[in-house]
């Protein structure tokens, strides 16, 4: 069975309802990402932190998969499928997508202040003051901030390195390390790209382009993919 990896950005997210990173005035949902997106702003105001991705998570858990995402569900009846997402919503399980990689955390789990490791699902869309982990710390969401680490990047580039279909979905390619991603993929391997904009990729080797919107690209990707 042929490996497909996808590798999926805001744009999948944003025909959702979602505005899952910041627009191109920096700003995320109002606020400057330096406010709300940093161990910095956490330290510095931690009620402000907590409150602004309770909201987030209550916008999640309101949002509804899209075509994209059910389409990309889809492609495991006939392949071996990884999902890499940059996005924190949990959109793509709900979709039916079972090996989900989410690079940046996943908004609906809770996590330890002192051990980003320590993670629990969560029932509801809030985190209050005074949650706190076996370890006696905060709770906090489960959402990798600038500055931090991003554990998942070495497991994500070693599927990137085995994929024998490479699908990249409504990403700028501008955050990393997960905009790195695409050069591990062998040179030869066909690589779609599906984005109403697609960036600069002349760099990158036997490319595909879909200039379209997730929700129309995606399903007719997926759809030549399962009958080709």
């Amino acid at each position: 069975m042929k490996k497909i990896v996808v590798l999926t950005g805001a744009g999948i997210s944003a025909e959702s309802g979602l505005q899952t990173f910041r627009d191109s005035d920096g700003l995320w949902e109002g606020y400057d990402v330096r406010e709300v997106a940093t161990p910095e702003a956490w330290q510095q105001n931690p009620q402000l932190v907590q409150d602004f991705y309770n909201m987030r998570r209550k916008d999640v858990l309101a949002a509804k998969p899209n075509a994209a995402h059910f389409a990309l569900a889809e492609l495991e009846k006939n392949y071996e499928v990884t999902i890499i997402t940059q996005n924190i919503d949990d959109l793509h399980e709900r979709a039916g997508s079972t090996n989900v990689m989410h690079l940046h955390g996943v908004i609906t789990r809770s996590q330890s202040n002192v051990d980003s490791t320590l993670t629990y699902p969560m029932d509801g869309w809030e985190i209050k003051m005074g949650e706190v982990c076996e370890l006696g710390s905060q709770l906090r969401a489960h959402v990798v901030w600038f500055g931090e680490d991003v554990p998942m990047i070495v497991p994500a580039a070693r599927e990137c390195q085995q994929a024998d279909i490479f699908i990249l979905v409504g990403s700028s390619l501008v955050v990393y390390p997960a905009a790195g991603l695409v050069n591990y993929v062998h040179y030869d391997v066909p690589k779609y790209i599906v984005d109403p904009s697609i960036p600069d990729i002349s760099r990158i080797k036997n490319v595909i382009k879909i200039e379209e919107r997730a929700t129309t690209g995606v399903p007719e990707l997926v759809k030549q993919l399962m009958t080709g």
